[in-house]
């Protein structure tokens, strides 16, 4: 029977990452709202990992369903200047129901004259998986960058707009998709969690990493 995975999001933005970088896992891939699926999560932990397994513990309780793997993910903008604010809090920054052209006004509005060097930033995510035996496991993901002036680029979400990458001399919202999934927090965070899942519904065979 081909493998269920069931992830903890409703983000239609972040699903398409997903599936993109989970492409070759040979599995159906769905998130909550695909699957029927509604949970109650209080997202109290002090960590990226922490809330992570949280969600994923609370869907996986809430789908029931032995033979499917739960991935959740809990990720965050910390910038340096501002005592690496928002961090954990980043998705409910300024309220649950705020804009992010309002969050990422107001972020950049609270660097006003802070200089390129001091305005270093990471994204973090965090992806926990809960097993169908049980076992949980988490990795974590991280990509370095700075916060830019002005919103740019309108192929990603959230602060990618304001989130200015050296490497590639543009903001996350510029990227492509292809160059996105390469380098992005998620993708590194999701592409050690395939290796992980991997290596234990594929006992014995190499895994390419």
């Amino acid at each position: 029977m081909r493998q269920k995975i069931l992830f903890a999001t409703g983000n239609a933005g972040k699903m398409r990452e997903i599936r993109e970088i989970l492409q070759d896992m040979d599995a159906e891939i769905l998130s909550m709202k695909e699957a029927g699926i509604e949970a109650d999560i209080q997202e109290n932990g002090t960590t990226f990992e922490e809330n992570a397994v949280i969600k994923a513990k609370a869907v996986a309780a809430a789908a029931g369903q032995s033979e499917v793997i739960v991935l959740a993910d809990d990720s965050g903008l910390e910038i340096d200047y501002l005592n690496k604010e928002p961090g954990i809090y980043s998705a409910r920054y300024l309220g649950e129901n705020t804009s992010y052209a309002v969050k990422n006004q107001n972020l950049i509005d609270r660097l006003e004259g802070v200089p390129d060097h001091k305005r270093t930033a990471r994204f973090v995510c965090a992806i926990a998986a809960v097993l169908p035996e049980g076992e949980v496991i988490t990795t974590r993901g991280v990509i370095e960058g700075r916060i830019d002036y002005e919103e740019k680029g309108s192929n990603g979400f959230g602060y990618d707009p304001i989130f200015y990458v050296p490497e590639f001399g543009r903001t996350t919202a510029e990227l492509s998709i292809d160059e996105k999934n390469r380098v992005s927090h998620r993708a590194r965070a999701l592409e050690d969690m395939k290796t992980k899942l991997k290596e234990r519904l594929l006992p014995g065979e190499k895994v390419d990493v």
